[in-house]
């Protein structure tokens, strides 16, 4: 027995099968397996066909190659055109190639110059700190000293405040009696008022040792030279500082140099230095004087030989300081020539003697 043919497919659902296929490969072939996702399917509203998102996913970046053993160097050019931190990264990789402790160093370098000094090398911080006079061109304490007797000295007085002119009448006073002295200097202008230091203080085989130094202008502060407990002390609660041998004070020093020249002349000649703990009211610095040449002035009291003895300024704010000492007159100061940083100054010169 036969058993009759079924009945045969349309045509028309033949080759839509085939297209289907075909459509399929196409697609394979234009996106390789696994660099597309397709959403889940959301329910879709009726009469809408299913949505189809599509989204590329980016290969994964390769891992970076391991540097090599050693960089050819870029041209000059090239480097100097980097930004400076791009010439900074490239310098310190290259440190990392040739050798890791030097990487290390110049990470962690400072940047600052202050602390660059800081932690320099001792030999590098003592070149770039200023050397003090060298020994040899400062004189010690001399042995001998020849103090001036009591008297009175009258001074005039001329200088300049912001740029503004005054004029101002001085008067020193200075005594002693073999074992203590006192010094007063007054400067008072009209309209302005006056101003006094004051030292007193004994004197030693090593010529004056201050006890006390102030300073009165509408209120008077002090500096006290506490011998047994090696220092001085200020009263406005400054700081206090170690006692140096041979310390002064502003005023004492005027009458202490004085009387070092005086006691061997020969020993000052020109170019000599001499350096000097000074105390103010507010602090004590070491004063280093040079001996100028020898002068002949013509002051308000007549003409004087004299020897000039200069303070330069070694910081910003340090005041220039002038002073000719008389041998004519036992070598006391027959001219003060003070300037300050701002250009301020006061000058004041012999003007007379008197007897106390």
């Amino acid at each position: 027995m036969t058993l009759a043919p079924g009945p045969r497919p349309p045509w028309r659902l033949l080759a839509g099968l085939t297209v289907a296929v075909l459509a399929a490969h196409l697609l394979a072939l234009r996106h390789p397996p696994g660099t597309l996702t397709l959403q889940a399917p959301v329910p879709r509203a009726a009469g809408l066909a299913p949505p189809l998102t599509v989204r590329t996913i980016a290969p994964a970046t390769p891992a970076p190659a391991p540097l090599a053993s050693r960089t050819e160097p870029a041209p000059v050019a090239s480097v100097l055109a980097m930004p400076a931190p791009a010439r900074l990264q490239r310098a310190a990789n290259h440190a990392a190639i040739e050798a890791p402790k030097e990487a290390a160093a110049l990470a962690s370098r400072p940047s600052d110059a202050t602390e660059i000094i800081a932690t320099a090398a001792p030999a590098e911080v003592a070149a770039a700190t200023p050397p003090p006079p060298a020994a040899q061109d400062v004189q010690p304490l001399p042995a001998a000293f020849s103090l001036p007797g009591s008297t009175r000295l009258r001074y005039e007085v001329r200088g300049e405040v912001r740029h503004i002119p005054y004029r101002a009448d001085g008067l020193l006073q200075w005594s002693h009696d073999g074992s203590n002295y006192q010094a007063r200097l007054e400067i008072s202008a009209l309209l302005v008022g006056t101003r006094q230091q004051t030292s007193v203080g004994r004197v030693t085989p090593d010529g004056l040792a201050p006890v006390r130094f102030s300073d009165r202008s509408r209120s008077e502060q002090a500096a006290h030279f506490e011998r047994d407990k090696g220092r001085i002390s200020f009263s406005n609660n400054a700081p206090s500082v170690a006692l140096q041998p041979g310390a002064q004070d502003r005023l004492s020093l005027l009458i202490q140099l004085g009387a070092m020249v005086a006691g061997d002349p020969a020993r000052f000649k020109p170019g000599t230095s001499l350096a000097v703990q000074t105390a103010s009211v507010r602090e004590a610095d070491v004063w280093v004087f040079t001996v100028a040449a020898a002068e002949t002035l013509a002051l308000p009291g007549g003409e004087r030989r004299t020897l000039k003895l200069i303070r330069n300024p070694r910081h910003e704010f340090d005041q220039k300081v002038e002073l000719w000492l008389s041998p004519d007159m036992d070598y006391l100061p027959v001219r003060l020539k003070l300037t300050q940083a701002n250009g301020d100054w006061a000058d004041q010169q012999w003007l007379a003697t008197d007897k106390p």
